[in-house]
């Protein structure tokens, strides 16, 4: 799952994951609030790539959301939390959040998802 308002940073995510064969079905949400709605009506995601900064809710928003509310594809759900900012803050900040894995600056490469596959799968 891709959560990000971002439309061009969603597309080139998608293009990564599917030219290394990531994934079966790619599911976007342009904020953490849709995110969870999807999150209630689709099967658990293996991997959330989160974008931090977006309208309506954004990824420190959802992830306290998606952690309150228990949601069942929480244990099993890797999330990565994405950024275009490299602010020391934002990465320390992920490390102390529970359910998170890994932040990183986006964009996502190739190398980051290999490392992440290699890791976590």
């Amino acid at each position: 799952m891709l959560i990000d308002d971002n439309e061009a940073d969603n597309r080139y995510h998608e293009l990564i994951l599917q030219e290394n064969n990531a994934t079966e079905k790619i599911r976007v949400a342009e904020n953490g609030h849709e995110a969870l709605e999807l999150l209630n009506e689709c099967e658990a995601p293996e991997l959330i790539l989160l974008d931090i900064n977006m309208p309506r809710m954004n990824g420190w928003e959802f992830m306290e959301t998606y952690r309150n509310q228990g949601h069942p594809s929480r244990s099993k759900t890797i999330v990565i939390l994405l950024s275009t900012s490299s602010n020391p803050e934002d990465s320390k900040k992920a490390s102390e959040i529970e359910g998170v894995s890994e932040f990183h600056v986006k964009p996502l490469t190739r190398a980051m998802l290999s490392g992440i596959f290699e890791r976590y799968f």
